[in-house]
């Protein structure tokens, strides 16, 4: 479990320091018609400053040295 959580850990560490933050879309029903319906798409972005991202990243990195050193 340990092992799963800090590979998250590194991941979304990885990502706030490459891209400053982890971008999503979102999909919003704008006009409903019935018989047509027009969407739009907007993209939204959870910034992570680099700190953040830096202490997020050691915290999985120890967490996957913990769970290394535990299994053997």
């Amino acid at each position: 479990m340990r092992t799963v959580i800090g590979v998250i850990l590194v991941a979304v560490g990885a990502i706030g320091l490459i891209w400053g933050g982890i971008t999503y879309v979102k999909d919003r029903d704008t006009v409903d018609l019935g018989f047509a319906k027009v969407t739009a798409e907007q993209k939204d972005t959870i910034p992570l400053p680099p700190i953040a991202s830096g202490i997020i990243l050691a915290a999985g990195t120890s967490l996957l040295l913990i769970g290394r050193r535990r299994s053997a």
